[in-house]
């Protein structure tokens, strides 16, 4: 029997990182317009992409934006939110959160928050931490503004929730992996030594299988990914055969985070 009531859950998650994916890392990559056109092509042309992927094949997402990404295109936002997607935290600038003080790492959560309150009229309900970090406040602050998931961690396949200085909260953790993501294999920059880009096929395979082996466990799974890479022409076609390799199964529940989150939210609290 699934965990979920609709099936088992299936969540294509997408950070639509944009700029900040390089200016998160050092900000005078502003001043380097060729490195900034790779997370241009995010908005400009990836995200636009994607979503004719899920509007053909009739699925909805959750978008994890960065505030400045928020801001900075309301029409991205205008788009998502009229095909029922989810607009879900991922901090403000995308810094990585062990480089912040105490202070900072706040104000990129209050920054972010109010940015898409403004943006879509709607408290997030998710967070996912830019670049895979927490600190030692990073969790009081998951608690503080009462996010109702997560998607952090990599050690399960299977939800969870969120313990705060030793004891349950009512957040539900949708863990993944990095296998499960689309940056190790499409992520490449003269400034990551060492990249190189995998054949789009060996993706599709390699998530195939995962789901495969997850789908007969009766667990989850949760695939990240960015517009900058999955909205490339081999990277759409990526999304869209995979969409179609798991639709193969008739008990499957692809879906925002939320709606899957507050599902299994039920079953998670009986058990705590």
């Amino acid at each position: 029997m699934s965990m979920t009531t609709k099936g088992f859950p299936l969540m294509l998650s997408f950070d639509l990182d944009c700029e900040t994916m390089w200016t998160a890392r050092d900000p005078e990559a502003r001043k380097r317009p060729i490195l900034m056109s790779q997370g241009a092509y995010g908005w400009k042309r990836g995200v636009w992409r994607v979503l004719d992927v899920l509007r053909r094949y009739e699925v909805k997402s959750t978008f994890f934006v960065p505030g400045e990404v928020v801001l900075a295109h309301q029409e991205v936002i205008d788009a998502l939110l009229k095909d029922g997607h989810e607009i879900a935290h991922h901090s403000h600038t995308h810094r990585w959160i062990v480089s912040l003080s105490p202070e900072e790492e706040r104000e990129e959560m209050e920054l972010a928050q109010q940015a898409i309150i403004r943006a879509t009229g709607q408290v997030p309900r998710g967070w996912r931490s830019p670049a895979a970090e927490l600190t030692d406040v990073t969790m009081d602050l998951i608690k503080e503004y009462g996010f109702k998931y997560s998607s952090n961690f990599f050690d399960d396949d299977a939800p969870y929730l969120l313990k705060v200085r030793g004891a349950h909260i009512d957040c539900v953790e949708l863990p993944f992996r990095y296998i499960n993501t689309d940056s190790p294999y499409f992520q490449f920059s003269k400034i990551l030594p060492g990249r190189t880009i995998t054949s789009p096929p060996q993706v599709l395979d390699t998530w195939s299988w995962e789901f495969d082996t997850l789908h007969a466990e009766d667990r989850m799974m949760v695939v990240a990914m960015h517009p900058e890479f999955i909205g490339q022409p081999s990277g759409s076609t990526v999304l869209a055969r995979f969409i179609e390799h798991v639709r193969k199964q008739d008990n499957v529940w692809i879906g925002r985070c939320d709606d899957i989150a507050a599902d299994i939210r039920a079953n998670l609290l009986a058990d705590a």
